[in-house]
């Protein structure tokens, strides 16, 4: 399974948004097909004449969410998807195959939702008060928990929520209603460094082995957001249309069959909710049965 964006790929995307959109307002925007707008009952058309000159105050993420802050105490959610991209690019270039929507910028630019796959899409949305913290949010992601990188994520409290439940650690740590942001890959290398395998249960671990494992995850996506993200395809692209590099520095996922960095025994692949965990079976032995 292809992996799709996570957060350090989201921030690279955002802070490019918010370099080159923030504090602009789009001309005309033009969307293409229904999927794009899907989540808006009226449709595209009416949602593309909603988001025509609007200025854009900010732009704001929590784990894999990407929104836009609208003038009129409104948020264009944007779902990445498995491919979705956004591009920043001049007005004069043709319109890539899979751009779905286009909005007008100053200076003859252009803001571009590119997706492939069309499993991402545009949502506009009111803003609300954020149980977390004393922000403003998009409604539809109220119910996500703060990521490890917010100023909102408050460790010991997940801490103690995952060592009440009786769930699988790597379970824990991709449950977003715990703590967000954290996906497959980050998940794997979380783990790997902290090492500890991730079906462990949670109420058997102690404080310190949970805290230590998303202290490394905040850790890996930190290094991974320096490096500009994960890049497996050219499907990822920041908004200039560069890809990241920090695959190279995988240390668990994908890694299979390779010598684990730490101990050299080959490291191995196992089924995992319809997707795949990697890990060290000498660093981290699964747990007895």
């Amino acid at each position: 399974m292809q992996p799709v964006p996570e957060l350090p790929e989201v921030e690279v995307v955002r802070r490019g948004v918010a370099a080159h959109v923030v504090g602009r307002r789009f001309g005309a925007v033009e969307l293409y097909g229904e999927r794009v707008a899907r989540r808006h009952e009226s449709g595209p058309a009416d949602l593309a004449a909603r988001l025509a000159q609007r200025e854009v105050l900010a732009a704001g993420r929590r784990g894999k969410y990407l929104w836009l802050v609208l003038d009129g105490d409104e948020a264009l959610v944007i779902h990445l998807g498995m491919s979705g991209q956004l591009l920043v690019e001049s007005a004069e270039l043709p319109r890539e195959k899979h751009a779905h929507a286009i909005f007008e910028l100053p200076g003859e630019m252009q803001l571009r939702f590119v997706d492939q796959r069309t499993f991402g899409g545009l949502q506009l949305v009111e803003l609300v008060a954020d149980r977390f913290g004393d922000s403003m949010v998009p409604a539809v992601i109220t119910h996500i928990a703060p990521d490890p990188l917010e100023d909102a994520f408050d460790q010991p409290a997940v801490v103690r929520a995952m060592r009440k439940r009786h769930t699988a650690l790597k379970r824990a740590l991709l449950d977003q209603s715990l703590v967000s942001g954290i996906g497959n890959i980050y998940a794997d290398e979380a783990l790997w460094r902290t090492p500890v395998h991730g079906e462990r249960f949670t109420d058997r671990l102690t404080a310190r082995i949970i805290a230590e494992t998303l202290d490394h995850a905040a850790e890996v996506m930190r290094e991974a957001l320096g490096q500009g993200g994960t890049s497996f395809d050219a499907l990822y692209v920041n908004v200039n249309g560069a890809s990241g590099y920090f695959d190279r520095s995988l240390n668990a996922y994908g890694q299979q069959g390779r010598p684990c960095r730490r101990c050299g025994t080959l490291m191995v692949r196992e089924a995992f909710m319809n997707r795949s965990s990697h890990s060290c079976p000498h660093c981290q032995p699964r747990p007895r049965r």
